[in-house]
C-alpha cells in the first residue's frame, strides 16, 4: 500500500473513532430484503444496500460495478453482454453456458431473473440495489446458495417528475439516461417512463484492420403503470424491453508452446517472462509479441446481439389484517454471439453461441399477524422456464488442407478434432415451491425466527452432438426431478434501540439439472446432483452518536456438499469443458462495514471481508484438488468512500466523491495455479461536481479507474490449443456529465 492510500485510510479510521457532535444523521435505508419493507438496521441478514442517491454518485453503471462497493461480491464475464458470473464469498458459478444457473439469484421488480441472457439487460432507473450475502434458502429459495441480488426500479408516482443524465468522456462513451412519470387518472392511475442508451468505442485494437474493439451500443427502456381503485388494493404493470448490438468479447491472448530451451518451464509451458518474446507460440505458430494487453491480431469481428423484453405484473391486496401478493413475471430473450476465440489471425478456434431462452413465473404470498407478537408471512411460486440452443464451434479450421481427399475435399477429421461441431439443445424446467416462514416476538428485546421451503424442478433436457452441421455423433433424451428442502432459524436480540445481535442458521439450495456445453462423449451429461449448504452466521448492527455512527459485523461458516463446479480440462489432447458435484468445500471469514458523517457534509463510509475457502476431499480426473481455494474468492476485499459537499452561499453546492476498492489474489480455476490468477489490486473512482440551489441541476467530471490499472476480470485456460485467453479489465476513463431533476 502506497503512502497515499495509508493517510486515507488512517484518516478515515480516526474520522470514524472520533464523530463530531451535532451533525447530520446517517440515512434510513428501507429494504425488502424479507419480501416486506424494513430499515436495514433492523434485518438480521448481511447485506448491502445502495440507494438511488448513492448509485447516482457512484456512477454504478450495471451490474459489473457493484463489487467495487460491495466486499465479497465478485463479478467477472466473458461475455460483452450475457451470462455474468457472480461470486458471493466465494460461492458462483464458472460455467458459461445457456442452461448454467448461477448459486447467486438476481431479481428485478420482484422477480427471479432466470435466464442468465437476460439479468445484464435492466440496470438503469432504479430505486435502490441490495445484495443479501449468504443462502436465501426460504423467502427466495431458488439457486441462491451464494446469496441474492435484488433490483428494486423506481416506481411510478402521482407527483410529476422528468428526470435525466447525459454522460460523456473518452472511447467516445456516451451515456444517455431519462425517464418521466406522474398522473394520468387523479388518485386512481400513474404511470413512469424511463430508458438509457450507452454507446463506447471499446479498449482492444485489432492490429490487422486498426479497428478498435470491444466497443458497447445497447438500449433499454421500461414503462411502468399503477392502478390504486381504493385504499386496499394496488396494481403494478412494468413492461421493458432492450438490445444489444455491441462487439463480442475480445480477450487478450498469451501464447504457451516454447519454441526453445530457453522460454521452456518446469511445466513445459511457456517461461512467463518469454510470453512475448516470439520463442512461444499458439498450437498453431501464432506469436503474440505485442506487450499490450490492450491489442491483438484478430481474424474474427464479431458482435454479440442480443434481444430482450418481458413484463411484471405486481399486486398488493390489504384484506383485515393480511396482505396478499402477486407477482406474475415474463421475460424473452435471444442471443447470438460470434467470437474469435483464439484472438489469432489464424482460424484455431472460434466459437458462435445461438440461444432462445422464455420464462413465466408467478408467486403468490400472503403476510399476516397470527397473534399479538407474531408475523408470518407464507406462498406458493411456480416457473415455466424454456431454452433452446443452437451453437457451435469452428475447431483447427486452419488445418483443414492437410486432410483433404478426394473422398472428403472438406478436409473434416473429427478424429483429429478438425471440425465445425454442434451441440444444440433444448431444456424445459417446471419449477414449484412452497415456503413459508414465522417472526416471534417472545419479548420486547428478542425475536425468534423460523422458516422452511420445498423445491421440485422437473427438467427434461435433449442434446444432439453434430459434426459438419450433417452428421450425428450422438443424441440424447433424458429428465429427471430434483427436490429440496431449505429453511432458516435465527434469533435477534435488542440490548437498546439502536443496537442488535442476531445468529442464524440458514440452509440453501441450488437445483441439479444437466451439463449445457460440448461434449463428444455422452457420459457428460449425466445429471448432476442439487448444491446444498449449511451456513452460520452470528452478527452485529449498531448505531451510536446519534445516528452519526454505523457499525455493522458478522462472521460466517459455511459446510457446502456436492458443490457443482465447471472446469476446462484437457482430454485426449482437447481442452474440453466439464461440469459435475466436484466436493464439499468450507467457506468461513469476516465481514463488516462502518459508515460515519465525523463533520458536516462529510460522509466516510468503509467495508472489509476476510474469507477463506477450501475444497474438501476434492478428486478430478486422477488430480487431487483438495486444500485448494475456490474460484473467485480473494482472501481480502475492502471498499471505502469519502463523500464530500459543501454549499457555496447561492450559487448552489460543490460535491466530490472518492471510492476505492482492493481484492487480494483471486484463483480463476480451481487448480489455483498462479499463471491462472490474478495478483491484488486496487481500483480509485473520483467525481467532482456542482449542484444548483434547487438541487434541479447538476453538472460535473468524472474519472473511472484513475490510476489506469491493468488488470485481468477472468481467464479461460485453452492450453490444449495453446494459449490462454485474458479478458481485461476497463482502462482508465474521462469525461463529465449533466443531470437534471425536476
Amino acid at each position: 500500500m502506497n503512502k497515499k492510500r495509508m493517510l486515507l485510510s488512517g484518516a478515515a479510521c480516526i474520522a470514524f473513532a472520533l464523530p463530531a457532535m451535532g451533525q447530520t444523521s446517517l440515512e434510513e435505508i428501507v429494504v425488502t430484503a424479507q419480501k416486506r419493507s424494513e430499515s436495514l438496521q433492523d434485518v438480521p441478514v448481511t447485506m448491502t444496500a445502495l440507494t438511488a442517491e448513492t448509485l447516482e454518485k457512484l456512477d454504478v453503471r450495471d451490474v459489473q460495478d457493484l463489487p467495487a462497493v460491495t466486499p465479497g461480491l465478485q463479478i467477472k464475464t466473458s461475455d460483452a453482454s450475457a451470462n455474468p458470473k457472480i461470486f458471493i464469498r466465494g460461492v458462483g458459478l464458472n460455467d458459461f453456458n445457456a442452461n448454467a444457473a448461477g448459486a447467486v439469484g438476481i431479481y428485478f421488480d420482484g422477480v427471479y431473473v432466470a435466464s442468465p441472457l437476460a439479468q445484464l439487460g435492466q440496470f438503469f432507473d432504479l430505486d435502490r440495489v441490495e445484495v443479501l450475502k449468504g443462502p436465501q434458502g426460504t423467502l427466495y429459495g431458488r439457486n441462491t446458495t451464494g446469496g441474492t441480488v435484488n433490483l428494486a426500479p423506481k416506481p411510478p408516482s402521482f407527483a410529476p417528475s422528468f428526470d435525466g443524465s447525459v454522460d460523456y468522456g473518452n472511447a467516445d462513451n456516451t451515456k444517455a439516461e431519462m425517464s418521466a412519470g406522474g398522473t394520468l387518472v387523479d388518485n386512481k392511475l400513474a404511470a413512469r417512463i424511463a430508458g438509457v442508451y450507452e454507446k463506447d468505442d471499446g479498449d482492444m485494437l485489432n492490429r490487422l484492420t486498426g479497428h478498435t474493439l470491444n466497443a458497447t451500443d445497447r438500449w433499454a427502456g421500461r414503462a411502468s403503470f399503477l392502478y390504486t381503485p381504493s385504499d386496499d388494493l394496488d396494481v403494478t404493470l412494468q413492461i421493458h424491453g432492450g438490445q444489444n448490438k455491441g462487439d463480442s468479447r475480445y480477450t487478450y491472448v498469451r501464447p504457451l508452446i516454447p519454441q526453445t530451451a530457453q522460454a521452456t518451464g518446469s511445466d513445459g509451458l511457456c517461461r512467463p517472462s518469454f510470453y512475448n518474446s516470439g520463442q512461444c507460440t499458439d498450437l498453431l505458430g501464432y506469436a503474440n509479441t505485442g506487450g499490450n494487453p490492450y491489442a491483438g491480431d484478430f481474424g474474427v469481428e464479431g458482435h454479440d446481439n442480443v434481444d430482450l423484453y418481458g413484463l411484471a405484473l405486481n399486486v398488493r391486496w390489504a384484506v383485515g389484517k393480511a396482505t396478499l401478493y402477486s407477482v406474475t413475471g415474463y421475460d424473452f430473450a435471444s442471443r447470438n454471439d460470434l467470437e474469435d476465440t483464439d484472438s489469432s489471425p489464424n482460424d484455431e478456434f472460434r466459437s458462435t453461441y445461438r440461444a432462445v431462452q422464455k420464462d413465466f413465473s408467478q408467486e403468490f404470498r400472503i403476510e399476516a399477524p397470527l397473534f399479538e407478537h407474531a408475523r408470518a408471512v407464507a406462498g406458493l411460486y411456480y416457473l415455466h422456464d424454456d431454452l433452446s440452443t443452437d451453437s457451435e464451434y469452428d475447431v483447427l479450421g486452419a488445418l483443414r488442407p492437410m486432410f483433404v481427399t478426394p473422398q472428403d475435399p472438406t478436409g473434416f477429421s473429427l478424429a483429429n478434432d478438425v471440425a465445425l461441431v454442434g451441440f444444440p439443445y433444448t431444456q424445459s424446467t417446471d419449477g414449484g415451491a412452497a415456503f413459508g416462514q414465522v417472526d416471534v416476538d417472545v419479548t420486547d428485546s428478542v425475536t425468534l425466527t423460523g422458516g422452511l421451503r420445498y423445491s421440485d424442478d422437473y427438467k427434461k433436457f435433449s442434446y444432439e452432438s453434430t459434426a459438419e452441421q450433417a452428421i450425428d455423433v450422438f443424441s440424447l433424451d433424458e429428465a429427471k426431478n430434483f427436490s429440496s428442502v431449505s429453511g432458516r432459524a435465527a434469533v435477534e436480540w435488542r440490548p437498546t434501540d439502536q443496537a442488535m445481535i442476531y445468529a442464524s442458521y440458514n440452509r440453501g439450495y441450488k437445483s441439479g439439472g444437466f451439463f449445457g456445453g460440448y461434449t463428444r462423449d455422452p457420459a457428460d451429461l449425466a445429471p448432476y446432483k442439487d448444491e446444498t449448504v449449511n451456513a452460520y452466521e452470528l452478527g452485529s448492527k449498531t448505531e451510536w452518536f446519534d445516528h452519526r455512527l454505523r457499525v455493522n459485523g458478522a462472521g460466517f461458516y459455511y459446510d457446502y456438499q456436492n458443490l457443482q463446479e465447471f472446469q476446462l480440462v484437457e482430454r485426449d489432447g482437447l481442452t474440453v469443458q466439464t461440469y459435475n458435484n466436484a466436493s464439499n468445500a468450507r467457506v468461513y471469514g469476516v465481514d463488516g462495514d462502518i459508515s460515519a458523517i465525523p463533520l458536516e457534509g462529510l460522509e466516510l463510509s468503509l467495508g472489509a471481508e476476510y474469507l477463506n475457502t477450501e475444497f474438501l476431499n476434492y478428486i478430478s480426473y486422477g488430480e487431487d484438488l483438495s486444500g485448494n481455494r475456490l474460484p473467485s474468492a480473494p482472501r481480502w476485499s475492502l471498499s471505502g468512500i469519502v463523500d464530500y459537499d459543501r454549499p457555496i452561499g447561492d450559487l448552489g453546492s460543490l460535491n466530490a466523491m472518492l471510492d476505492m476498492s482492493y481484492r487480494s489474489t483471486v484463483y480463476f480455476d480451481s487448480h489455483q495455479e498462479f499463471r491462472l490468477s490474478q495478483e491484488g489490486y486496487w481500483l480509485t473512482d473520483a467525481r467532482v461536481g456542482w449542484t444548483a440551489p434547487n438541487g434541479h441541476l447538476s453538472a460535473g467530471l468524472w474519472v473511472r479507474n484513475l490510476f489506469d490499472k491493468t488488470y485481468v476480470v477472468d481467464i479461460n485456460n485453452l492450453d490444449s490449443f495453446g494459449f490462454d485467453a485474458l479478458s481485461m479489465g476497463t482502462p482508465r476513463r474521462f469525461g463529465g456529465y449533466v443531470k437534471w431533476h425536476f
